[in-house]
């Protein structure tokens, strides 16, 4: 009897004040990142905004980074490596809400 009561006053309080708080935490926006080759045979990749806000991004590849605004519903334009031994595992791609990143309004869209 007390392990009943125990679980109804104490766990599940507890379980669903742990729910209601992380859920939110994780929230991110929802993009796809493309990969193809040049004909020169340069691989190359681009972001595709699949909300309808706007976002913050950077694709990166061997030190440069190309910083960019993407408007919703968008694809960025493509940015190519510049040698053939780099992969799509070469790049990394990053998007976020722009009201976080407000110094990224400076940059130019896609």
């Amino acid at each position: 009897m007390q392990r009943t009561s125990f679980l109804f006053t104490i766990l599940l309080p507890l379980l669903l004040i742990g729910l209601l708080f992380s859920y939110p935490v994780s929230s991110k926006p929802k993009t796809t990142t493309l990969f193809a080759k040049t004909p020169e045979g340069f691989i190359k990749a681009k972001i595709k905004n699949e909300t309808f806000e706007e976002l913050a991004c950077y694709i990166a590849i061997d030190g440069f980074k190309k910083k960019f605004r993407l408007s919703g519903n968008m694809e960025s334009k493509w940015v190519a490596a510049t040698d053939k031994r780099f992969a799509y595992t070469s790049f990394s791609t990053w998007c976020d809400y722009i009201e976080f990143y407000p110094q990224y309004k400076k940059y130019k869209l896609g």
